[in-house]
């Protein structure tokens, strides 16, 4: 479906420097150096215009500008203020990855933050060095959905800003609050020092079932998920308070580090959510 506009809505080309400075954070050393990174799609867009002051740049296809779920997009950035360019298929073909392009790519403010500076923390997690950017944008988004506080990247993480963990994030990047590069035994003991637990996600740990059974996941918790192929080293799961394993009572011999997580999370969240004088307010949630 389209949406009919006047020849005065239309906005401008996008400038040949605009598309250069876009071009420039398709890769990870342009990201690094611009602090910006590119958000595809209509959902990623609009989650992005709905956090104040972070879209530097709207760049939307041609035959898309009409669209009904572009053109409300265009409206929200230039309601902000937010400059708004024409790009034609060569150059949007340039910034995307997807095999089919979806019509509005946003430049975005990289925004991260200290540990110090995020507020009282319920449920968190930290990636150990995770570096497929499916997977880390699939956690980023599993922390948002069962509410975490925040998600801390220890050094050697994929960047969050990647296309596709932004992509596999579905939005949720522009959520949660983002602390990168911080090392897991200085990371450990920040958690620690704030009253948080620090909990390993590993298949050698006790049974999370039990724990749950037990009552002993509605306390302040931080969850520590390893890479995908070595998962955690002996030497960083020391530097946790537990490790606890998901059940599995099908055939399939693990679980990816993403899906195990989301599982730890929402045991955890449901623990802390149902314990007395917690609010147990929540939505449904589907694919």
């Amino acid at each position: 479906m389209t949406v009919t506009a006047g020849p005065d809505q239309v906005p401008p080309a996008l400038s040949a420097a605009g598309a250069r400075g876009a071009r420039r954070l398709v890769h990870a050393r342009g990201r690094a150096q611009a602090g910006c990174f590119l958000a595809e799609g209509p959902q990623a867009v609009r989650e992005a215009l709905g956090c104040q002051d972070n879209v530097v740049r709207l760049i939307v296809a041609a035959d898309a500008l009409r669209h009904e779920a572009v053109a409300p997009l265009v409206e929200a950035a230039r309601r902000d203020g937010v400059p708004v360019g024409i790009a034609d298929a060569v150059r949007m073909a340039d910034l995307t990855d997807t095999v089919h392009a979806q019509g509005v790519v946003a430049v975005c403010r990289q925004r991260c933050v200290d540990l110090e500076d995020v507020g009282p923390i319920r449920l968190a997690v930290v990636a150990a060095q995770v570096r497929d950017p499916g997977n880390l944008g699939t956690i980023i988004r599993a922390a948002d959905a069962f509410g975490a506080d925040a998600v801390v990247l220890t050094p050697g993480c994929v960047e969050p800003w990647n296309p596709k963990a932004v992509r596999a994030s579905v939005g949720s990047v522009f959520h949660v609050p983002l602390v990168v590069g911080v090392p897991l035994d200085e990371a450990a003991g920040r958690l620690r020092g704030r009253g948080v637990r620090v909990l390993a996600a590993e298949a050698r740990g006790e049974r999370l079932d039990e724990w749950a059974r037990a009552g002993r996941l509605a306390a302040p918790a931080a969850w520590v998920v390893g890479n995908e192929a070595w998962g955690l080293p002996e030497a960083e799961r020391a530097l946790c308070d537990a490790a606890l394993s998901v059940p599995m009572w099908g055939r399939a011999e693990s679980l990816n580090v993403a899906a195990a997580l989301a599982v730890c999370l929402y045991a955890t969240a449901l623990a802390q959510h149902e314990a007395p004088g917690q609010d147990p307010g929540c939505r449904a949630g589907v694919p």
